[in-house]
Formats: structure tokens, C-alpha cells, sequence
């Protein structure tokens, strides 16, 4: 079943009066970005999530609202598909294992349930050879007391579950170690070393079942209270021994999880002279996504293929190729806040702009934090991008990088 190569407007699963039909787990702003792709390449579409006005769900020509592990919701979104993804690593891996037994579902089961645990997330890429913070995992008491002291400074991170910052603690003594490992109800933990960082950055690959792995090109990305505020995007942005290291990382990691799908790898790139890393801008792995990132959002303005269109290659099994950045960019995460007391930003003042991409993602209702959609800022040049994109942050009030 995994080699099949499933053509848009051929005959899917249900026969006649429809063609292929592609489905989604998950309604949010990845599912709709998926759902607008697999549309546009001629396949019909369906998501399942609980959420009545989800993203996708407003969007795709069939929604399933269950829940993830309802049997029947499972069974029908099945019966309509005759593939399945998943737009966050937080739906349940059984659910996935589930739809696996009678339609073709990628990423696998097994790969999302490891990306899903940070415990076996560090397991598994320790056991692939690419370099990792130092760590220690923490579900006991007798753990907790065992903790190293070099460990310290860190951050606590729960095991499930945490994302943009969530289940993440910052300590540094033995006492802060203790208090938040109680805020957080002593669930499973890692606690990782702080490490002195130059820089983020991530990497994004799609492979397919025959094993063919292409990428994007590493972006460089810049956090505010763990949430992705900015990604730049450019030919040059990184030195070449250090995008080697990373696109190669992340397609070993891709290999020993014989992983179909897009999948993303955060690193951390460390300052010289680091203890842990000593030569000059060392790359750590931070974690890694099973499905297309926040980092990658540029790739739908400012390369010949995005994210999206090479997740919906993997799944129906059509051939993938090299995709070519053809533009410097700058993405710009916009935020509920922008939103706060009712205001409305100044879209037209923004996309006066030249080379603006703007990008709303549907959500009815703006919260603090929330991701209501993201702008991409393309130029020939990154100091053009990066200008213009200054440009519209002071308009709508964003903090500069």
C-alpha cells in the first residue's frame, strides 16, 4: 500500500463522482495551509478535528468533528481518505495506528509517538548519533536528587506536551529545580543544561517512501517567551560547514526513523568557546516535528515549492524534488495581540509594502500568544527583506529583531 502513487482527479476510495481524496488530523493553521495545497494540486480533502469552525475544518470538503481517538470519527474519515497526515505531533499515536491498518497514513505511528516524548525524543537521536544539550531525565524523587550539578543552570521540560514555551521552566539552583518540578505535578521531566547560544535555527526535509529525502535550506529563527517570533531566510545566512552539519543531521535523523512525511529539526547553534562544543558555532539538536513548522511559512512565497506541497508529495506518493529558495525572506509570526481591545492593524498600510505576503489564518477568536497568521517579507536581497520587514513591524507595533 505505501508505494501506490495516488494522481489527483483519478478515482479514490469512493468511486465514482469523486477523486483522491487526501485527509488531515488536526484543524489547525498547518491543516489549513495542507488542505489549501493538496486543492490546488486537483485532490479532494478531508480533516478531522472537534473544533466546528477549526481552520481547516472551514475549508476542506469534508470535516469529521470527533475527537482523535473516537473510533467512529476514525472510521469515517478511513472510509472517505485515501491518505492521511497530521498537522501536530499532539494527536494520539494509537489514533494514528488506528487509520494505519486500512489507509495509508504518514508519518508512521511509531515516529510521532517518539517526537511526542522528549524522554524517547533524546533516546532516539542519541541513538542516531547527532549531538544533544546534556540532559537528565526526572519521573522520581531518587532522579531528582541524582540531577548533576553541571546540569545546572537548565530548563525543566515536561516529557508530553509542552510546546511555544509551555511545560518549560527555567531553574538554577538545586532549590528552583525542586519547587518546579512540583509546579508541574512531578510529571516526567528533562531537565537540559543552558547552553551559551549564538543563535536558532531549523531544517526542514520531506522524504518519501522510497527513501528520497530533499530540503529547504536552514532558517534561522528568533524567539520571545518560546514562541517563534521571526525567520530569516537568505543565501549566505549561515556558513556552509554549519549547513551541511545541519541539513545532514536532519536527514539521519529522517533515515533512522524511516520517516515518510515533512518533518523539521530545531538546533541550537552554540557560541565559540563552548565548554560543551568548543569549536566555533557547534550545532546541537533541540527537538524535531513531525509534520510542517512555523519556521517553514516563508517556503509558501518565497521558494518554487513549500512545506505544504512537498507534505502532500510524501503522502501520495508522488516523486519529490529539490525545492529552490528564489527569494531572500522574513517572516513575521503575528499574534492575538495585535488584536488586543478590538483593535484592527493597519493591513493596508502593510501591504503597500513591496514583496509582502499576508497571511491570516481564519481563527474567529484573537488571543494573547495565539497565532492568528503570519507576514513574509520577500526581496532579491536580505537586506532589502529585512528592511521592508522593519518596516512593517514599527507599523504594527511588533518588536523589532
Amino acid at each position: 500500500m505505501s508505494g501506490r502513487v495516488l494522481l489527483p482527479g483519478n478515482p479514490g476510495a469512493r468511486g465514482a463522482g469523486e477523486g483522491v481524496t487526501l485527509g488531515v488530523m488536526g484543524g489547525g493553521q498547518l491543516g489549513r495551509m495542507f488542505v489549501h495545497a493538496a486543492q490546488t494540486m486537483g485532490y479532494f480533502t478531508a480533516v478531522l478535528d472537534p473544533d466546528p469552525v477549526s481552520p481547516a475544518g472551514l475549508v476542506s470538503h469534508h470535516h469529521v468533528q470527533t475527537d482523535y481517538l473516537d473510533a467512529q470519527g476514525l472510521a469515517q474519515l478511513a472510509q472517505c481518505c485515501d491518505a492521511v497526515t497530521t498537522e501536530f505531533e499532539n494527536v494520539p499515536a494509537p489514533a494514528l495506528a488506528t487509520l494505519a491498518a486500512s489507509v495509508v497514513t504518514s508519518p508512521a505511528a511509531a515516529a510521532v509517538r517518539i517526537a511526542q516524548d522528549r524522554i524517547a525524543e533524546k533516546a532516539h537521536l542519541a541513538c542516531s548519533g547527532v549531538p544533544v544539550a546534556p540532559y537528565a531525565v526526572i519521573e522520581t524523587p531518587e532522579q531528582l536528587a541524582a540531577v548533576a550539578d553541571s546540569l545546572l543552570p537548565g530548563i525543566l521540560k515536561t516529557a508530553r506536551l509542552g510546546y511555544d514555551g509551555k511545560g518549560q521552566v527555567r531553574v538554577r539552583t538545586r532549590a528552583e529545580l525542586a519547587g518546579a518540578w512540583e509546579s508541574l505535578q512531578r510529571v516526567a521531566c528533562v531537565l537540559e543544561q543552558m547552553l551559551p547560544l549564538a543563535a536558532e535555527c531549523s531544517v526542514i526535509v520531506a522524504r518519501g517512501h522510497d527513501g528520497t529525502c530533499v530540503n529547504f535550506p536552514p532558517q534561522l529563527n528568533l524567539h520571545r517567551n518560546g514562541i517563534l517570533a521571526v525567520t530569516e531566510v537568505y543565501e549566505g545566512n549561515m556558513p556552509l560547514a554549519q549547513v551541511e552539519s545541519a541539513v545532514d543531521a536532519t536527514k539521519k535523523i529522517a533515515d533512522e526513523l524511516n520517516y515518510v512525511g515533512v518533518l523539521c529539526v530545531e538546533f541550537f547553534v552554540l557560541t565559540e568557546g563552548s565548554p560543551e562544543r568548543a569549536e566555533l558555532g557547534a550545532l546541537v539538536v533541540n527537538e524535531m516535528a513531525p509534520r510542517p513548522h512555523n519556521s517553514g511559512h516563508y517556503t509558501l512565497d518565497a521558494c518554487d515549492a513549500s512545506q505544504f506541497d512537498l507534505q502532500v508529495r510524501t503522502l501520495a506518493g508522488l516523486p519529490l524534488a529539490q525545492p529552490r529558495l528564489h527569494s531572500a525572506a522574513v517572516m513575521l509570526n503575528l499574534l492575538g495581540d495585535l488584536w488586543v481591545n478590538g483593535a484592527t492593524p493597519c493591513w493596508d498600510q502593510v501591504q503597500a509594502l513591496p514583496g509582502v505576503h499576508l497571511h491570516l489564518y481564519g481563527k474567529l477568536q484573537a488571543k494573547s500568544g495565539r497565532k492568528m497568521g503570519h507576514l513574509t517579507v520577500t526581496a532579491a536581497t536580505a537586506p532589502q527583506a529585512r528592511a521592508t520587514a522593519l518596516q512593517a513591524a514599527a507599523l504594527l507595533g511588533i518588536e523589532p529583531f
